[in-house]
């Protein structure tokens, strides 16, 4: 059986550790998220979210616990071996899409791929336009990344974090900024990646419409798991 393709064993968070001030922001989390899996994580603000999510995405490790991506405990990895697996492994999607302004959506999508190589190729090029395909842009590749409307210019980040096609993609609040329809397009997109091509999905939102319509919701209250559905 394959390994899960995110688990997370009694992860903890601390902050200012040994100080008066020392804080502990995450308790025992458990969590496992299974390949081509599409969950919601929801919480109010304060509750850790942001703090686990950086954690699940390589930005941060843990004060204690384990964290196994693809079945590999990245608490034995070096800092080169943990930028490799998360530039892989994991596509990231925000909430403010932090596309490069003076670049077209086409050089934006681009980019985790001439990252990675450190030298440009006609085929990262074809890779990055059957992206905007895939996103629905194709009309508009050419366009600077500022000159797109927001569920545009979301669809197109979108498009970035699968560049290296990545078993897992991070979304946090990635319809925040946006009007209902564009939020539900968007959202809808990511669906469709997920049933198309397996890529798991993690999802925070405050948006419980959306959350219901994944396939299971992770609720985290004050650093702790309380709820999975």
């Amino acid at each position: 059986m394959a390994e899960p393709v995110l688990r997370l064993d009694k992860v903890c968070k601390a902050y200012n550790i040994g100080k008066t001030s020392e804080t502990e922001v995450l308790h025992d989390i458990d969590l496992k998220l299974e390949h081509g899996e599409f969950l919601a994580l929801i919480g109010p603000s304060g509750s850790g979210k942001s703090t686990l999510l950086n954690i699940i995405g390589l930005l941060d490790e843990p004060t204690s616990g384990r964290l196994s991506i693809n079945g590999r405990d990245t608490s034995t990895l070096g800092d080169a071996a943990l930028t490799h697996l998360r530039g892989h492994t994991i596509g990231f999607v925000f909430q403010d899409h932090h596309l490069i302004s003076a670049f077209t959506a086409l050089e934006n999508v681009m980019m985790p791929i001439l990252v990675d190589r450190g030298f440009p190729s006609p085929d990262i090029a074809s890779t990055a336009m059957d992206l905007m395909i895939r996103v629905g842009l194709e009309k508009v590749a050419g366009n600077l990344a500022t000159n797109m409307s927001g569920g545009q210019q979301q669809r197109v980040s979108v498009a970035r974090a699968l560049a290296m096609n990545p078993d897992l993609v991070l979304a946090d609040e990635p319809t925040g900024n946006l009007d209902t329809k564009s939020a539900d397009s968007v959202f809808e997109l990511m669906r469709q990646v997920n049933r198309e091509s397996g890529t798991s999905f993690l999802i925070v939102t405050h948006n419980l419409d959306l959350a219901k319509r994944c396939d299971r919701i992770v609720e985290v209250v004050d650093g702790r798991v309380v709820a999975q559905a």
